[in-house]
C-alpha cells in the first residue's frame, strides 16, 4: 500500500500527518515545539518542491509513506490518479494508493505561520504561529491519519482519494 499525504506546500500538515502515521509524533499528547520543528520536512520545503513526491519512510506493516504539495493547482493530484488509473488499466498496479488531503486540519495560525515563514521569509513570526497550529490541529491530524489508514483498509478500490473536507467520505 503507498499513503500520499497532501497538503498546499507539503511542508506543514501533510508532513505531521506523515509524522503520525509512522508514529515519529506521540499520540498522547500535545507535541512539543522542538518535536514540530525536528519533524521531517517540516517548514523546509520551497515553492519550487511543490508536485514533488516525497518519500518518508515505512509503516509497521511495510505501506509506504509520502507526502506531496499541491500549491495552488486542483490538478495535481486528479493528475496523479489519471496516472494511476491508466497502470491500473493495463494491470501494472498492484498495490493500493490512498490519496489523503491534509488541509482540512490546518488552523488559521498555521496557515499565517506558512504565509509568513514560507512565503515572506519572517521566520520570527511564522515559526511561532506554525508551532501553535500544529498544537491546535494535532488531535484533528491524528484522527485523519487513523481514518486514512482505516478506510485504506474497507476500500476494494486501487485508487482512492480523500478529500476529508472534515471529514467527509472519499471523493472520486
Amino acid at each position: 500500500m503507498i499513503y500520499i499525504y497532501n497538503c498546499y506546500g507539503g511542508t506543514h500538515s501533510s508532513a505531521l500527518a506523515a509524522a503520525y502515521h509512522l508514529k515519529k509524533l506521540p499520540f498522547g499528547r500535545k507535541p512539543t515545539k522542538n518535536e514540530i520543528l525536528n519533524t521531517d520536512c517540516f517548514n523546509r520545503l520551497t515553492p519550487k518542491e511543490m508536485g514533488k513526491l516525497i518519500f518518508h519512510g515505512l509503516d509497521e506493516e511495510g505501506s509506504e509513506v509520502y507526502t506531496i504539495g499541491r500549491g495552488s493547482s486542483k490538478a495535481v493530484i486528479p493528475a496523479m490518479r489519471c496516472v494511476l488509473e491508466r497502470f491500473e488499466k493495463n494491470e501494472m498496479l498492484d498495490e493500493k494508493v490512498i490519496f489523503s488531503n491534509t488541509s482540512p486540519t490546518v488552523p488559521l495560525a498555521m496557515t499565517f505561520g506558512g504565509l509568513f515563514s514560507r512565503r515572506l521569509k519572517i521566520d520570527p513570526l511564522g515559526v511561532p504561529l506554525l508551532v501553535l497550529g500544529s498544537q491546535q490541529a494535532y488531535k484533528d491530524i491524528i484522527k485523519l491519519v487513523e481514518r486514512t489508514k482505516a478506510h485504506a483498509k474497507t476500500t476494494s478500490s486501487l485508487i482512492e482519494v480523500l478529500d476529508n473536507g472534515f471529514m467527509s467520505q472519499s471523493v472520486k
